[in-house]
């Protein structure tokens, strides 16, 4: 599962991960993979990317970044690291933060085109 994850520049949900795992080994079930991604993320070894009302993605990216989710297809893309300014993390207040992730929503380059080529404006 780690390697799969390791091999594949996608993002990949639970179930694409079950379905690519059983090409290779069809005894694994949908519980195991599950139960794998889940000590997989507690040994911080894959990172889960929250997507709204969507299945859950699984990234194995360990340099730190950021992500843009399309809204038009869905997919899901890194981007580079930057630093929140002092100014936003002194706005939370007394609040410890530990840990941020940034996401992005909008259109790739590709459903903007399509967009601007069918004049839907989102």
């Amino acid at each position: 599962m780690l390697r799969y994850l390791s091999d594949q520049p996608v993002h990949a949900t639970a179930e694409e991960i079950f379905v690519a795992v059983n090409r290779t080994d069809p005894r694994a079930s949908r519980a195991t993979v599950y139960n794998n991604l889940r000590a997989l993320e507690g040994a911080g070894l894959v990172r889960e990317v929250v997507s709204e009302g969507k299945a859950a993605r699984f990234d194995v990216n360990f340099h730190r970044h950021h992500h843009f989710l399309c809204e038009g297809c869905g997919a899901v893309e890194d981007i580079e690291w930057f630093d929140l300014p002092a100014a936003a993390c002194g706005a939370l207040g007394a609040r410890r933060v530990r840990h941020f992730d940034i996401v992005f929503r909008g259109l790739c380059g590709a459903c903007r085109r399509k967009d601007e080529v069918s004049g839907d404006s989102r």
